[in-house]
């Protein structure tokens, strides 16, 4: 078995899959494969791929649900690596950084965010509207909510398999999961870690991101991390002090 699972959620990316295949073999060195995870079988990324030569292991996955979240859980339930990676089906350029997100892994992190708002980060060419909200979001959630990264919304994102085994899901949209796993990991006082990336509009094909249909998902998980800073927190602050800790067996599953 890999030490990395990379899942790449694709939708006709036949143009784009090749160039990212290339540079995740000139430029991983971790043991690692990969799941493509697909809508339909007449998507041309499954085309493209059928006369590549991989060097590591390619895994076709249909999605059980539907759309870009149903594709990602997906993944994560056929996964079976000790960590899992969500990676863009356009990405050509940030390869070079998974080595450094499976050594936080490594260390001790539960997710390892690929940050552009961190130094040595960059977002070039995104769309106003998203741009806005996505540094408004991530500032205000680092600065004011204590949330331990400074791009609280990028999708490539990795995964310890404790995070995926023991934190459910309950977004239903797009790439809202992605927030929900992280400001939950953060209240249970989870090792978040963070290394800079970088971010282009597409070129060719279509994002699936799709800001006002998924606001309102955000907002929840937005709260959520403010909450777990000025009400959780708190709360548990006076607990500590009023029924100091015990050792204890922990069991269960969380949320």
């Amino acid at each position: 078995m890999g030490q990395l699972d990379i899942v790449i959620p694709v939708y006709n990316e036949g143009r784009n899959i090749l160039g990212v295949m290339e540079a995740l073999r000139g430029s991983v060195k971790t043991a690692f494969r990969v799941l493509v995870c697909y809508d339909r079988d007449d998507d041309d990324t499954l085309e493209a791929l059928k006369s590549y030569r991989a060097s590591f292991e390619i895994v076709p996955v249909k999605n059980r649900g539907r759309g870009a979240h149903g594709a990602v859980v997906t993944g994560f339930n056929v996964s079976t690596a000790p960590a899992v990676l969500v990676f863009p089906a356009d990405d050509t350029y940030n390869a070079g950084i998974i080595d450094k997100m499976f050594q936080k892994f490594q260390e001790g992190c539960e997710i390892v965010v690929a940050s552009r708002f961190m130094e040595g980060g960059r977002m070039v060419g995104c769309p106003w509207l998203k741009a806005a909200l996505v540094r408004a979001s991530s500032f205000t959630l680092y600065h004011f909510a204590r949330l331990p990264t400074h791009d609280a919304s990028n999708g490539a994102r990795l995964f310890s398999r404790r995070v995926l085994d023991q934190i459910r899901i309950e977004s239903s949209q797009g790439f809202t999961y992605s927030v929900e796993l992280l400001v939950k990991c953060h209240r249970l006082g989870w090792r978040i870690c963070e290394v800079p990336a970088l971010w282009f509009e597409r070129t060719q094909g279509r994002s699936r991101f799709q800001v006002i249909r998924w606001l309102p998902a955000y907002v929840r998980w937005y709260c959520y991390a403010f909450a777990t800073a000025y009400l959780r927190r708190s709360a548990d602050t006076v607990k500590r002090k009023e029924n100091p800790p015990r050792l204890h067996k922990k069991s269960g599953s969380f949320f």
